[in-house]
């Protein structure tokens, strides 16, 4: 039987419609917990992590992380993996966006409406109109950005995204799936050798994407019977040297015959293509209020491929541990407003995971024992030498990793 990819609105009925179209088919259902849980055994990532990439805010960190582009490529493989063990699949949720290549047996369905029709089943389901309107605006723009981001569409209801789009406000429950069971029964989208083969295809690239991105590169991947195509869409300086590391990690891969690259539509060969190394420090917040002197330290670590975020005071800092938890954390004493010392406290009690380590120019002997007594991971004065403080942060982010 064919797979099924089901993208829905919020307050579309989609629930209902998956759980009938699951009893009726006896296809297995597949959920965006279920891919996370998958990835995360998959990869060396948290199912914390991998959850984040669903958020339509991205993290502070990521560009020195690449925690977002690591997860999509994992959970794109855990899906690769299930739609070639030959059960029938429902994939519903954000996950079923992720197929990067056409599988002609993989039926892709979305499920909408008009936005009165979303507030009526809303108030159908116990919601007031003004909190439907707010948590439908949140969820699109969720979803807008998700299909953006792995598809270049700024519409995620985009018809031509999908093999059937669904007004179920107006078709109701029975008649949608009614409808998507009889587009199972097109000859277009029935299993064979061939659309088998076209799933091992999208699995290889997927193997592949994720072997590129956990040596820390980000690059669009599709294959076609072992012949494996990268595309670079980054700007790049070097690109010969690009391109070999590229093809040493990508053609001794199983299943890969031919290795070939070519260019994105954002490529420019005019800047540094970073490649990431996940074994050093890339959520390092900076907070001090000397502004000059902060940013210098964050330019200074990032030569060493240390990624770090600045700010100014211990009111964002905090604000900030709330929204986008830093794994390292580079702490002042003395600034205007919550003082370092406050901010520590407040940082070990909410986020105790969170490591410390506070560099001052003006911190005493008492002060050291204090922060010690509060968890700090070290305790450094300004001036500092660089390499100690890099090496200092690589300990702290050791500690975290083998925690």
């Amino acid at each position: 039987m064919s797979d099924i990819l089901i993208f829905s609105g919020l307050f579309c009925k989609a629930e209902s419609v998956v759980k009938q179209l699951v009893a009726d088919t006896g296809c297995s259902l597949v959920s965006d917990q279920d891919l996370v849980a998958q990835a995360a055994k998959l990869s060396n990532m948290s199912e914390k992590a991998i959850r984040k990439v669903f958020s339509h805010k991205t993290s502070i960190f990521n560009k020195f992380s690449h925690e977002k582009e690591r997860s999509v490529a994992w959970l794109r493989l855990a899906l690769a993996e299930r739609l070639v063990n030959g059960d029938a699949l429902i994939v519903s949720g954000f996950v079923a966006q992720l197929l990067s290549q056409p599988i002609a047996h993989v039926l892709k369905v979305c499920i909408i409406d008009d936005v009165q029709k979303r507030i009526e089943i809303a108030a159908g389901e116990g919601h007031s109109e003004k909190d439907a309107v707010k948590a439908m605006q949140h969820s699109d723009e969720e979803k807008t950005v998700w299909v953006r981001e792995l598809t270049g569409n700024k519409d995620p209801w985009a018809s031509k995204l999908y093999d059937i789009v669904i007004p179920v406000g107006k078709t109701g429950v029975e008649e949608s799936v009614a409808l998507i069971k009889k587009q199972l029964g097109n000859a277009a989208v029935q299993v064979s050798e061939e659309t088998k083969l076209a799933a091992q295809d999208f699995l290889l690239a997927a193997k592949v994407e994720t072997a590129l991105v956990s040596k820390g590169h980000n690059v669009v991947v599709t294959a076609k019977a072992g012949d494996v195509t990268l595309a670079i869409n980054k700007k790049v300086l070097l690109v010969e040297r690009l391109e070999k590391d590229l093809r040493e990690i990508a053609e001794p891969l199983d299943g890969v015959t031919n290795v070939s690259v070519k260019f994105g539509k954002e490529f420019y060969e005019a800047d540094i293509y970073r490649r990431m190394d996940f074994e050093l420090p890339s959520r390092v917040l900076l907070v001090d209020d000397e502004r000059e002197f902060v940013k210098t330290l964050s330019e200074r670590l990032l030569m060493r491929d240390l990624g770090s975020h600045v700010v100014y005071d211990g009111e964002s800092a905090l604000e900030l541990v709330q929204d986008d938890e830093p794994e390292v954390m580079i702490l002042d004493l003395k600034m205007p407003g919550i003082d370092g010392m406050e901010v520590l406290r407040k940082v070990k009690s909410s986020r105790p995971n969170i490591e410390v380590i506070i560099l001052t120019g003006h911190g005493s002997e008492q002060d050291r024992k204090t922060c010690m007594d509060l968890g700090a991971f070290a305790y450094l004065h300004k001036p500092v030498d660089i390499e100690v403080l890099s090496s200092t942060l690589k300990e702290a982010y050791a500690k975290i990793r083998n925690a």
